[in-house]
């Protein structure tokens, strides 16, 4: 009787894990960056939001737990981040949301730079600059991974954090789970 050879399915990249090397690597080559602690900041697939590619939310009300560790910031990547951008527009919309973190990175959106304080013209002048630079300063690899084309996974809440029963409640990895998400790619990076 003949054996059934199972084919192995290769790993399916981790979408979210690879915002936060980013994330890690753009706070180590831009210097308006540098107060950035990745590892704290939580980057999760949400649901569609209008024409948003992302939002940031602070937490700094809300006890979120990763690894042990108070997590000051959520980005939530929505599906046009996955399904209709290019990796540059990836770029972009992740240095976007990192823009609005507070310089003392203290569970708070900076004031100066958020939507309402600041026109939407005066934004795009402060991160076009920003894109330019991190796109031929950043680790080729991590930006060769944002031009991925197929079914990834991303971290995703179980159970999210809401204002009123996330300051009685700690949010860890339990309340979390990787679930898949189809990355849309229209082109290669640099092409």
């Amino acid at each position: 009787m003949p054996s059934k050879v199972r084919a192995r399915r290769m790993p399916r990249p981790n979408a979210t894990l690879l915002c936060r090397r980013i994330a890690a690597d753009m706070a180590a080559k831009l210097p308006e960056l540098s107060h950035l602690r990745p590892s704290r900041i939580l980057f999760v697939s949400g649901e569609a939001r209008r024409g948003s590619r992302a939002t940031i939310r602070p937490l700094e009300k809300a006890k979120v737990a990763l690894n042990g560790r108070r997590a000051m910031y959520c980005v939530t990547l929505r599906p046009r981040f996955f399904r209709a951008s290019t990796p540059e527009q990836r770029v972009a919309t992740l240095l976007h949301e990192l823009l609005h973190i507070s310089p003392a990175f203290d569970g708070r959106l900076d004031p100066a730079r958020r939507h309402a304080a600041l026109p939407k013209g005066k934004f795009e002048a402060l991160l076009r600059p920003l894109v330019r630079r991190y796109l031929s300063e950043g680790d080729a690899a991590l930006l060769g991974g944002l031009a991925y084309h197929g079914e990834a996974v991303a971290r995703q809440w179980l159970e999210r954090p809401t204002a009123r029963r996330s300051r009685a409640q700690t949010y860890t990895e339990k309340h979390l789970f990787l679930g898949p998400v189809q990355m849309i790619t229209s082109r290669d990076l640099n092409s």
